[in-house]
């Protein structure tokens, strides 16, 4: 498959549903080989790899628990790894969603809840995100267009802070 991320590999962890799994099938749309990451649905992973192949693009479910981290480590681990890694011309970034409607969401209740009117209420476009919101920054930050970007975190929240 080609496309901008041609020849590109890219590790998307939590890939086996909602946020990580909109992220993984936009980079395979884009061209990449994408390690589908997953802690505990393998079957979640195996769907995200067929549907990446089917569309005759290269992907791989690897199980690994990996960032239960707090958002602020995860900030701070990009820009560390992003330092170590730049000399050898490896960029490191973080995208940061705000609320996003996936799975989780929905069993706690939060897609019917007051909570959620009380979040876009506050949000200056008015709504909680979808998944597919966050996968063109990923396809963004792994393609050659942020090749100046390396150890930022974006914000992808509609304007909620």
């Amino acid at each position: 498959m080609s496309g901008k991320l041609s020849g590109k590999v890219a590790v998307v962890t939590g890939a086996s549903k909602g946020i990580g799994a909109a992220i993984a099938r936009h980079l395979g749309d884009a061209g990449a080989a994408v390690v589908v990451n997953y802690a505990s649905s393998k079957s979640g992973a195996d769907e995200v790899v067929s549907e990446i192949t089917r569309k005759g693009g290269k992907a791989l479910a690897v199980q690994a628990d990996v960032y239960s981290a707090t958002k602020a480590a995860v900030d701070s681990f990009t820009r560390t790894l992003s330092a170590e890694l730049g000399p050898k011309k490896v960029r490191v970034n973080a995208i940061n969603p705000g609320m996003i409607e996936t799975e989780g969401t929905h069993a706690l209740g939060i897609p019917d809840s007051e909570f959620r009117t009380q979040v876009e209420a506050q949000t200056p476009l008015g709504r909680i995100g979808q998944p597919d919101d966050i996968g063109p920054a990923a396809v963004f930050f792994a393609s050659s267009d942020s090749g100046w970007i390396t150890g930022e975190t974006l914000q992808i929240a509609g304007g909620y802070r």
